[in-house]
């Protein structure tokens, strides 16, 4: 089993990093209001990075790391 990190931005233009086993359900989860307390009514959500990792520890790893980069930092990522 396959763990992605990804990057959603927000509705509110703000980006939000987390980890996931299964990319789908996770996106469907932050769309209905159950992904994450942050995510709660910011929809709509664009996919905008996702990388794959080999396991649940190198994804919160690269997690952490994602998440101390700078939102300019982030947007070099996938812009």
């Amino acid at each position: 089993m396959s763990w992605v990190v990804y990057i959603l931005r927000c509705g509110d233009d703000s980006l939000y990093t987390g980890i996931t086993n299964d990319l789908a359900a996770r996106v469907a989860a932050h769309e209905v209001g159950t992904g994450a307390k942050y995510t709660k009514g910011r929809g709509p959500f664009r996919l905008v990075y996702e990388e794959v990792c080999t396991d649940r520890s190198e994804a919160s790893k690269r997690e952490r790391a994602i998440k101390g980069l700078s939102r300019a930092e982030k947007l070099k990522l996938f812009s």
